[in-house]
């Protein structure tokens, strides 16, 4: 095939292959000794729950293609079959990796700082007898196994939930001898127990859930030889089915979907690597999987369930240092939140600088009287919102309050069903976003009065309303009075709680309608700045580059003499480097404390420089299949600040960077004689003095 053409299938890398090797970048975190000891674990613990929802959604929907016949391909050209067989190698051998850093890396690392995941033969007498008082106390009353019998047919899995299969031997009181059985873990009961230093010896000992079972399965089968017992987990299909052209109600349909999220088709079996081949095979047709959807591990099922222990253990030696959110001076000169936003706009870039300023924006808003309306999308909020609890203030006061509620947004949806019957019962006003669109677009608009006439304050994000993860997810927040922009807000929630057209809007730009084209726009400007003989040149950083369109796009602007730096953390389907097509294209991603959520995309336009933050990756499903919003950075010092420390302090960064090579693999940046530079960490200096 010819390369010159910018759609051959050579020039891309698999989407689903990119993610796994996003997942590998996150296992080296925990390889890496210069983080602190239960930061390492907490990384090894996202990886397993990563991979677990890469298998809920994107081998499950792969499963669906292939079972199909489906034979519908990416710009890769890969059919869903050779893509399934691609995940399937990179995943085991993903798997193997994760629990050889667990036995050789992390127990030895743990256990010379004290903290033990105890082991039976490490159990002392006093140990042994706490052990079993817990597990008739508070185990064993909650068990029910399930001997395998005509009467007692193979049990309902649930989906990622601990099992066991037993073997046995004997006859039970009525004469049975099945010679097998099934055992849940109750998920009333934590994974991980720590026990008391009294009757441990250690402050800092922990059991797991499924030691104690283990240790203690004669007892439920009382004058029977148990022959094996090993643990198992199955993940199933997740994806939600929901026909928005059927469906005249979505909440109700949702609520009826969720339950069979749990016991929807499976599609991979993890068992102990000492479970028999014949068990193996026997759970396998159970669950309608083949051999390549096997993954035995050594060790625990679930090494997300780990997660606990970086909570349980109070040792701040052993984790990244506590540090305060920086507050601009502006906000705390001025108690008034609108009284500041007359002088300027205010941009927040989390979680370097606080995420109280937007909780003091909603908080002035629900109880300043002047105040008429607020409206707000919701995408994920968190457990007991403190955004939520604003807003339920301000529709009890009076206000008129509006909220798009955002009910597909993925695991997610449960909350937002309950969040939003709250927000209905405090008199809120509540719609579901547009049918066949996501609404991910983070906006806030309040409307004031002020003398004779109405004033809007908005509030635009690259990121959630989310208290909680604005402390660990790097993200911008724009918080302005300009008026243009506030009329554009305007009219995009009039088309989200509406019909009609929102018209043209003066300075954002939305999907699915102008965002794709205006990206496009930029990157061809850039293209006849160089023809001019002029500099041209792209940043962008951003989730996920997926989009097959911008990706032929940047090809060109690369071939056209355009230089391309992308900061993509996650995601990448384009390949930089290739002589003649991207040798001007460099592709990096960072990989820290903070999870990179920002997206600026800036374009120098011989030196002009336009920059915009965005909710939406570079995604055909961000571009096109959701409504997202893009956000110009207008004021200079603000632009002049995110160029320096949002960008290019990124492409600065040779300990938390990793370079995309052409073949798809990832190589990690090493200082070497240069002076270290974290750009999270420089940041978190410059912000959090």
């Amino acid at each position: 095939m010819d390369i010159t053409d910018l759609k051959n299938p050579t020039l891309y890398i698999n989407r689903e292959l990119s993610l796994l090797e996003f997942n590998l970048r996150v296992i080296e975190q925990t390889k890496d000794e210069n983080l602190p000891l239960l930061e390492r674990l907490r990384f090894l613990c996202i990886a397993s729950t990563n991979l677990d929802e890469f298998f809920e959604i994107r081998v499950a929907g792969l499963k669906q293609q292939a079972k199909y016949g489906l034979t519908q391909t990416g710009p890769d050209n890969l059919s869903p079959a050779e893509v399934l067989m691609r995940i399937s190698e990179t995943a085991h051998r993903f798997v193997e990796e994760q629990y050889q850093v667990w036995n050789e890396m992390m127990i030895p690392a743990l256990s010379k700082d004290k903290i033990r995941l105890l082991r039976r033969t490490q159990w002392k007498p006093q140990t042994s007898r706490w052990i079993h008082r817990y597990f008739r106390n508070e185990v064993l009353p909650v068990l029910s196994p399930i001997g395998l019998d005509p009467a007692h047919p193979f049990p309902r899995v649930l989906n990622k939930n601990l099992y066991f299969i037993i073997s046995l031997d004997g006859k039970d009181a009525f004469g049975r001898d099945s010679g097998l059985a099934i055992v849940q873990a109750p998920r009333s009961l934590p994974r991980i127990i720590q026990i008391p230093a009294r009757y441990s010896g250690g402050s800092h000992d922990f059991i797991l859930l499924s030691s104690i079972i283990h240790a203690h399965v004669s007892d439920l089968f009382p004058g029977m030889n148990v022959m094996g017992c090993y643990q198992f987990k199955v993940t199933r299909d997740s994806d939600l089915l929901i026909d928005d052209e059927e469906t005249d109600d979505l909440l109700r349909a949702l609520k009826g979907e969720l339950p069979s999220r749990r016991f929807s088709d499976a599609v991979r079996l993890e068992v102990a690597d000492n479970c028999p081949d014949e068990l193996s095979h026997f759970l396998l047709r159970k669950f309608e999987l083949r051999q390549e959807d096997l993954y035995q591990v050594n060790g625990p099922v679930n090494l997300g369930r780990l997660l606990a222990i970086c909570d349980l253990v109070d040792r701040p030696e052993l984790k990244f240092p506590g540090f305060t959110p920086d507050i601009p001076r502006r906000l705390v000169k001025n108690t008034s939140i609108f009284d500041t936003l007359h002088n300027g706009d205010i941009l927040l870039h989390h979680p370097f600088q606080s995420f109280a300023p937007v909780i003091d924006f909603l908080r002035q808003a629900a109880t300043d009287p002047h105040v008429l309306s607020i409206k707000q999308t919701l995408y994920r909020t968190g457990a007991e919102s403190v955004v939520v609890e604003a807003l339920k203030i301000a529709a009890r006061s009076g206000k008129e309050v509006t909220v798009v509620i955002e009910l597909r947004a993925r695991f997610d949806e449960e909350a937002n069903i309950e969040l939003a019957s709250e927000l209905q019962q405090a008199g809120a006003h509540v719609v579901y976003g547009v049918v066949n669109y996501k609404t991910h677009a983070k906006m806030i608009l309040v409307v004031r009065r002020e003398g004779r006439s109405l004033r809007r304050y908005v509030h635009l994000g690259t990121g959630n309303y989310h208290a909680r993860t604005a402390r660990l997810y790097t993200d911008y927040g724009l918080l302005t009075s300009d008026k243009a922009i506030g009329e554009d807000v305007n009219k995009l929630f009039h088309q989200l709680t509406g019909l009609g057209r929102a018209g043209r809007l003066k300075k954002l730009l939305q999907s699915p309608f102008t965002l794709h084209k205006g990206i496009l726009t930029y990157i061809d400007k850039e293209v006849s700045l160089v023809n001019e003989g002029k500099k041209g040149w792209i940043i962008a950083k951003m989730n996920a580059l997926v989009d097959p369109e911008i990706i032929i796009a940047l090809y060109r602007a690369s071939q056209a003499g355009v230089k391309i730096d992308l900061i993509v953390r996650g995601v990448c389907c384009l390949r930089p480097g290739i002589k003649g097509i991207s040798e001007n294209i460099n592709v990096r991603s960072i990989v820290g404390r903070f999870l990179e959520h920002t997206r600026v995309f800036y374009f120098h336009q011989n030196g002009e420089e336009l920059l915009f933050c965005s909710s939406a990756d570079w995604m055909t499903r961000n571009l096109h299949h959701r409504v997202e919003v893009c956000f110009p950075i207008e004021e200079k010092r603000t632009s002049d600040t995110v160029i320096e420390l949002g960008l290019l302090n990124y492409l600065s960064d040779n300990t938390q960077a990793w370079s995309l090579q052409s073949d798809g693999s990832y190589k990690r940046l090493k200082p070497g004689t240069h002076k270290p530079r974290s750009a999270q960490q420089l940041l978190l200096e410059h912000y959090c003095k």
